[in-house]
């Protein structure tokens, strides 16, 4: 048996991509197999006890790397991932149960490794389903279980459950850091009511005033919080894909700590474009964001891209005609080409399957970087859940749904896998993460001492502003 390769390994490029050879497994050619359905021998339905046996490795049979995943991801839609360990520990105990010790033994030896790999797979890519103890008390039991019959494969349990607990250390100093630099950020002055009090605040181009630098460290931001956030996504394929009650007692954080810094980003864009006294910086801002949006699309992080161009259409900034009229708006008409909303934003996902392409043929980890707008991600796979049943009329899953759905992830995490390339800059990244940014009635006000009123409506609105700020 082959040992178990990176994660990157089983998914790069996406088993998903050639439809001639999906999903090939050791059953037979034949339409049906027992409790299972296939089409030209992929697996297209099945029933959720029929599926859960073809999860369990024995002797002569692994199940395939795709299928793991895709079933491990999308079986929660059906049982709790704690209801799903128990029936496999369950059905690995009980296949080589024979009431002859001996023979027991025998059988134990010749699939623990197989059983190994296959919780390895799980702990590796599905990590927070054991901040469960009922999962944790599950892997321990079949670590004794195993021990009866194979001492390298019960040490090889206790190396993979020592990885596993370090990662989950990890992931809890990961979100304790994205707390600690919200409160940060959250620590905001005294309101403020007008320019003047904020002529003594740092700009982003006091702090660089290199576009490519600063989409650099926004591709830092994004490839790091990223890498946390695909675990807590593949842990419930998104909230909105389950009843509110099955992760009501764990909190998405790392899933609305992304979704929190594509608005922050927004409002630091608006912010820094808005707070300049002078028009003639605001222009130069404008300018600015306009370059770090351009490099960002060129990188690939359509993430930052799309957060930057957000921050600019916001109504504050958009109602400076004055400023926008000093700033040659060619290259900001083609961003905002590529990322027009209409068609279902088949512009930007033209330029998606590029980036794709380009990752894939890649010779660099630059070329290979690929972050996607992460809002229209969640929103794909929402729909693609909403779209199609779960289960058929004879009660079958519909396997199909969770190819398609494994699909939207893998793709995902291939990816995570890049290592940023690009040199850190701890000043600018402080800065990012850190630096208060305006709310919206304060963008609103500074936007209005930027450029005055045009109507009543905008006079009202002012006046209400600074009696509120």
């Amino acid at each position: 048996m082959p040992p178990t390769t990176p994660y990157a390994g089983k998914f790069s490029p996406s088993p998903y991509n050639n439809n001639n050879n999906l999903h090939k497994y050791h059953q037979p050619m034949e339409a049906s197999y027992g409790d299972m359905c296939y089409h030209d021998n992929s697996l297209v339905s099945g029933s959720l006890e029929a599926l859960i046996q073809h999860l369990v490795p024995t002797v002569d049979y692994y199940p395939d790397r795709s299928y793991v995943f895709t079933f491990l991801l999308s079986s929660r839609l059906f049982l709790h991932p704690y209801e799903l360990m128990s029936r496999v520990c369950h059905l690995c105990v009980e296949q080589h149960r024979s009431g002859d010790l001996l023979l027991d033994k025998i059988r134990i030896r010749d699939v623990a490794p197989k059983i190994v790999q296959l919780l390895t797979e799980w702990t590796e890519t599905f990590p927070y389903d054991f901040r469960d103890e009922r999962m944790m008390r599950c892997l321990k039991e079949m670590s004794h279980h195993l021990a009866r019959g194979d001492e390298y494969s019960w040490r090889a349990m206790q190396q993979m459950t020592q990885r596993l607990i370090r990662r989950l250390a990890a992931l809890g100093q990961y979100e304790e850091a994205i707390a600690t630099l919200n409160a940060s950020a959250a620590e905001r002055p005294t309101a403020l009511k007008s320019k003047q009090q904020n002529g003594q605040r740092s700009d982003v181009l006091s702090i660089s005033d290199d576009a490519f630098i600063l989409a650099q460290q926004l591709t830092h931001i994004e490839l790091v919080r990223r890498e946390h956030t695909t675990i807590i996504f593949k842990k419930v394929t998104l909230t909105c894909l389950f009843p509110q009650s099955f992760f009501r007692k764990r909190k998405t954080t790392n899933l609305e700590a992304y979704v929190a810094w594509f608005n922050r980003l927004s409002y630091l864009v608006a912010t820094e474009i808005c707070m300049p006294v002078k028009k003639k910086h605001r222009a130069r801002a404008l300018e600015f964001f306009i370059d770090v949006a351009r490099e960002c699309f060129n990188i690939g992080n359509f993430n930052s891209l799309m957060a930057i161009i957000t921050g600019m259409n916001m109504s504050p900034v958009s109602r400076l005609r004055k400023t926008w009229s000093k700033v040659n708006t060619d290259k900001f008409d083609i961003l905002e080409h590529q990322m027009d909303p209409s068609s279902n934003f088949n512009n930007y996902r033209t330029a998606l399957r590029g980036a794709t392409q380009r990752s894939i043929t890649a010779h660099s980890n630059q070329e290979k970087i690929v972050i996607p707008f992460f809002s229209l991600l969640i929103k794909d796979i929402y729909f693609l859940n909403e779209g199609c049943a779960s289960r058929l009329s004879n009660g079958h899953v519909n396997f199909e749904k969770l190819w398609d759905l494994a699909k939207q992830v893998s793709e995902f995490l291939v990816w995570r896998q890049v290592t940023c390339p690009f040199e850190r800059d701890r000043k600018i990244l402080q800065y990012l993460v850190t630096t208060p940014v305006f709310t919206e009635d304060e963008l609103h006000l500074a936007s209005y001492e930027s450029e005055g009123p045009e109507n009543h409506m905008e006079k009202d609105s002012r006046r209400s502003l600074r009696c509120v700020t």
